[in-house]
């Protein structure tokens, strides 16, 4: 590297300064040095296809079809999860899993085929394989709705990892989605995408990829069904997708297609067939029920990076309290370290933590604390002096500590893929507690090391204990968060067993929902960054991460008062709803941008407030079921192709229609209904879909619809729970869901069950149950009888 070479990779880290920006460079050598010598060169490769079948195995749920080289293993489970892994490849071990794989189907059946192939016909989905590999799955009519290509292999002739190839085919009027945080969906175009989760080092908008979280999971949506696929390898890849042409009735259609490459792992997939709600539901079953997080976190919440000080914090609540703004958790970004060191607090600054997390949380405001991976390497450095003695920290191949520079300067990092490095982290969070906090933020874990020119990650020769497996980074990088969330939960759980822990992490893999969410990462302060937004929330919604939400207002620069506002309306209907921003961008509290959108966005805030009711039902009905809060308008019927494309609007629950005004100077906007009666919520107007259908959208609200017929749990004025009912289109009926809250421990609460139908001129509700039914616990606030 010559002199403007070093100057140019100095100023690319310039926020942290020049000395932060000379261990990057050095950072970066060590990390090149390190592979160079920890990496075997790959050298001459021989390339390998299944070739034709030889014999078969039947077992439960399917079997096992050999080829001349390789074999295949397709099971069905009793979820209707169908599986297959080539190279005598099995479902375990897996970091997507959520303990032991499910039982295999005992009415699946391995059987011939015709032109040699073979089959497993299963209630839920039929797997046909050729007799030179190609699998196709079919629905129970027989409609393909995906064929995977016989695969290639290219294998290191003096041993080593295998990279792959998988070719795929969809119908041609198939839509993709999915594949964890991606800016530029949630319908995902032609194009290539990266699964490498990646800090990009700056805010991020639309045409940026990876981001923190990459997850091998297409969600397909075709006429024929939906389908969910799951590759499950956590190395690094590309996924290149292209989708289909109809022939205009020609019969000559071009198929959909998606190129999977992977630089090594097993290849392994599972499919799950079925409609949207099925298909999550298996998902759920397969890789964990999401974490239900405590009431408080369905708030809002206030997170600033630069603080400061406890004055500054308590400055931002008053201003929340004395303009009766509802506020439910404050965020501490790293600068209420000593010196950027986790696991500290810098006592010039915070000097009565404790004292003010109690005053916080006596005024229903709780403390959450960022917590990054990195360990500052320095003697007297407690967390190092006792990761080293509990040998916690990644290793090189000759054994001795990966070294990469973070936030505290230099630093080492824990190897979460070891159970003992878990529980010794886990155990660490006592120290927050103690402070005061009742959640937690991971961040950096993708994880991070700054470098001046390469990844900005450690290297890919580092040593991993992969749970009793072994491998190296290549193997880890993407599981690494994963496994860092898992530490903090179930460390938490252990620590603090009365509550429920709340832990949502910037980055992330398959089964993340098991221990909590995550946050949209630090998207551009823009127009763009805020459509990003919303991608990227439905996106991990089908991923089946259904807990998410953006940085109100973008992380860096100034928004706008229209943007800004616009921002925090989207904010309002989104899982997590957090206001947040870098050290250097403006201030994001509402009163900052001036009187007419403080009132704005206090009618929001407000309004989230007494929904309050529907997200804690919408949290409980995701961990049971797998569904997300937020889905495409096409979740019901993914076979209406108006609204398979539509980008713009979100379904929240079943009941609600969320339009976001995503474009400057909107005070109208086109709304794609689905089928049904809706009604806008504040004018009580209805409109009937499916079709589109123009509403007013002025600064002071977005456009939200009531699907007629819905019952809402909501607070009342009085602060308890009522119903708030849509009347249904005559000769009708509807119904909805309520979980009522039971606080923040580990209550198991009943599921309220409620019909609504016309009974003269009026709508009356009744509560079902095994008895019979019944009029209804809660007051009742009928909406909507003035439209007929």
């Amino acid at each position: 590297m010559n002199g403007r070479d070093l100057v140019r990779s100095i100023k690319t880290v310039g926020s942290a300064g020049a000395a932060q920006g000379l261990r990057s460079v050095r950072a970066s050598w060590r990390m090149r040095r390190t592979d160079a010598a920890g990496l075997p060169p790959r050298g001459a490769e021989r390339a390998r296809v299944p070739g034709p079948v030889r014999d078969v195995e039947p077992g439960p749920g399917g079997g096992v079809v050999r080829f001349s080289r390789s074999e295949l293993r397709i099971t069905v489970t009793v979820n209707g999860a169908v599986f297959w892994g080539w190279d005598g490849t099995g479902p375990e071990p897996s970091y997507a899993l959520a303990g032991r794989c499910p039982e295999p189907d005992p009415r699946a059946v391995l059987e011939p085929d015709k032109d040699g192939g073979w089959r497993v016909v299963a209630e839920r989905a039929t797997v046909v394989v050729s007799r030179h590999g190609a699998i196709e799955v079919r629905t129970p009519g027989g409609v393909t709705v995906r064929r995977d290509l016989p695969p290639r292999w290219w294998e290191p002739v003096g041993g080593g990892a295998a990279r792959w190839m998988q070719r795929s085919e969809v119908p041609a009027d198939a839509r993709f989605f999915g594949l964890g945080g991606r800016a530029s969906g949630p319908r995902l175009r032609n194009g290539t995408y990266r699964l490498w989760n990646t800090d990009p080092g700056r805010s991020f908008g639309p045409a940026d990829d990876p981001l923190y979280i990459t997850m091998p999971v297409q969600f397909v949506v075709s006429d024929a069904a939906t389908h969910l696929a799951f590759h499950d390898t956590s190395w690094d890849g590309t996924v290149t997708l292209r989708e289909g042409e109809e022939g205009a009735g020609s019969g000559h259609d071009r198929s959909g297609t998606c190129e999977l490459r992977m630089s090594g792992g097993p290849l392994r997939c599972w499919v799950m067939v079925g409609t949207p709600a099925r298909v999550l539901l298996a998902w759920a079953s397969l890789t964990g029920a999401p974490a239900l997080p405590p009431t408080w976190a369905l708030g809002h919440h206030h997170a600033r990076w630069g603080f400061g000080s406890e004055q500054e914090v308590r400055r931002i609540v008053a201003g929340y309290q004395e303009r009766g703004l509802p506020l439910d958790a404050v965020h501490l970004d790293i600068d209420h370290y000593d010196e950027h060191q986790v696991f500290t607090v810098d006592q010039e600054r915070f000097p009565k933590l404790p004292q003010l997390a109690e005053e916080l949380r006596r005024d229903g405001i709780r403390l959450v604390s960022i917590v990054d991976p990195a360990v500052r390497a320095e003697p007297g450095n407690a967390v190092f002096g006792s990761g080293v003695a509990e040998d916690a920290f990644v290793r090189d191949a000759s054994g001795r500590l990966v070294r990469g520079v973070a936030w505290p300067g230099e630093a080492v990092f824990p190897d979460f893929t070891h159970a003992r490095v878990r529980e010794w982290w886990g155990r660490l969070y006592e120290e927050r507690l103690a402070q005061g906090f009742s959640g937690f933020w991971h961040d950096m874990n993708e994880p991070t090391s700054f470098a001046a020119f390469g990844e900005s990650t450690l290297p890919r020769s580092a040593r991993h204990q992969l749970d009793g497996q072994g491998g190296d980074h290549r193997e880890a990088h993407n599981v690494y968060a994963l496994c860092m969330a898992r530490a903090g939960y179930e460390g938490v759980r252990e620590l603090a067993p009365q509550e429920r822990p709340f832990v949502f992490s910037r980055s992330g893999w398959a089964g993340m929902q098991r221990y909590g969410g995550t946050w949209s990462g630090d998207v551009a302060t823009g127009w763009p960054g805020l459509r990003a937004s919303l991608s990227l929330v439905m996106g991990l919604g089908l991923c089946g991460v259904p807990y998410s939400g953006p940085d109100v207002g973008g992380f860096d620069g100034s928004p706008s008062p229209e943007l800004y506002l616009r921002w925090f309306q989207l904010g309002a209907y989104l899982p997590l709803f957090r206001t947040h921003a870098s050290l250097r961008a403006g201030r994001r509290e509402p009163w900052e941008f001036g009187p007419e959108v403080l009132e704005h966005a206090r009618v929001a805030l407000l309004e989230r407030r007494r929904l309050l009711p529907y997200f804690v039902t919408l949290a409980h009905l995701a961990r049971r079921t797998g569904a997300p809060y937020v889905r495409p308008l096409w979740w019901g019927a993914p076979e209406d192709r108006a609204l398979r494309d539509c980008e713009d609007a979100f379904l929240l629950g079943d009941s609600l229609l969320v339009a976001p005004v995503l474009d400057p100077g909107a005070d109208r906007r086109a709304v794609q209904l689905p089928r049904g009666r809706w009604y806008d919520t504040v004018t009580e107007q209805a409109y009937q879909g499916p079709g589109q259908v123009l509403v007013d959208a002025p600064l002071s609200r977005i456009p939200v619809l009531a699907r007629a017929g819905a019952v809402l749990p909501v607070r009342g004025g009085d602060g308890g729970l009522e119903l708030e009912v849509w009347a249904p289109a005559r000769g009708r009926t509807g119904g909805g869901l309520v979980v009522p809250d039971v606080g923040d421990g580990w209550d198991e609460p009943g599921i309220e069950r409620y019909v609504a139908r016309w009974q003269g001129r009026r709508v009356v509700v009744e509560r079902e149950g095994e008895d019979g039914v019944s009029a209804p616990p809660h007051p009742v606030r009928v909406r909507g009888v003035g439209e007929r």
